[in-house]
């Protein structure tokens, strides 16, 4: 990825007291990518800490939801010509090194987005509890049949994307919980994607606000979104 300008997008919902450490994390790994925090309307100083670290921000007018953030942030990557960009989330669960084996493995294959899963390798997953395992056991299912490609993480936040990536999401992206139909739509839109294998770590502060109740409403709702989807005519 020599001479590649890379930006790597973080969303963050009052995460003041990890996305210091984050970025951190981040930059020793990649000295040379620009790092863009997406506030969604935190609370909290999350915004301060994150531009204090260095970073650029974007501070959302709201709580917006992950799906808006995330898409203005290829929209930023669009308007200011990156050639990569890199999810990953503000809370610091992805381990930083995850952004090396991406990078490596949208160099050498032929596709469009590397998405980061976590259940390829053992030990990648630090133990994601039972019923978010299970629908995302489920919804992987789904998309395999469906894409005819192996998923095995469909709700996964770690992820490359090259420019036909980039200028796709920009123009559209799912909201609510978007990972799942995102796989769909570069399908659909013919695009290439691949798995890489990561690992996650435990959340240093705050709590998931994923519990066991939401993550059925979670499933259900995604399978009935991706149904819909299928029956709409590719844009």
């Amino acid at each position: 990825m020599d001479g590649a300008r890379i930006l790597v997008i973080l969303p963050a919902l009052n995460e003041g007291r990890s996305i210091a450490t984050t970025l951190r994390g981040i930059r020793e790994q990649l000295p040379g990518a620009d790092l863009l925090v997406l506030n969604d309307g935190s609370s909290d100083d999350t915004s301060a800490v994150a531009r204090a670290a260095g970073a650029a921000v974007l501070d959302m007018p709201f709580n917006l939801g992950i799906g808006a953030a995330v898409q203005a942030g290829f929209q930023f990557a669009r308007d200011y010509d990156y050639d990569i960009v890199l999810r990953n989330d503000g809370d610091g669960q992805h381990a930083p090194e995850n952004n090396i084996a991406l990078l490596q493995c949208l160099e050498s294959r032929d596709v469009d987005v590397v998405i980061g899963s976590r259940f390829i390798d053992a030990r990648g997953d630090y133990g994601t509890p039972l019923f978010r395992r299970l629908g995302s056991g489920i919804l992987a299912r789904l998309l395999t049949a469906i894409i005819g490609q192996r998923v095995t993480d469909p709700t996964s936040g770690c992820a490359a994307f090259n420019r036909r990536a980039i200028n796709l999401f920009a123009q559209a992206y799912p909201q609510d919980y978007p990972e799942p139909e995102a796989i769909l739509m570069l399908h659909r839109a013919g695009l290439r994607g691949a798995e890489a294998p990561v690992r996650m770590i435990p959340r240093q502060h705050g709590d998931s606000s994923i519990t066991p109740l939401r993550s059925v409403y979670y499933m259900v709702k995604v399978i009935l979104a991706i149904l819909i989807n299928l029956l709409r005519r590719p844009q």
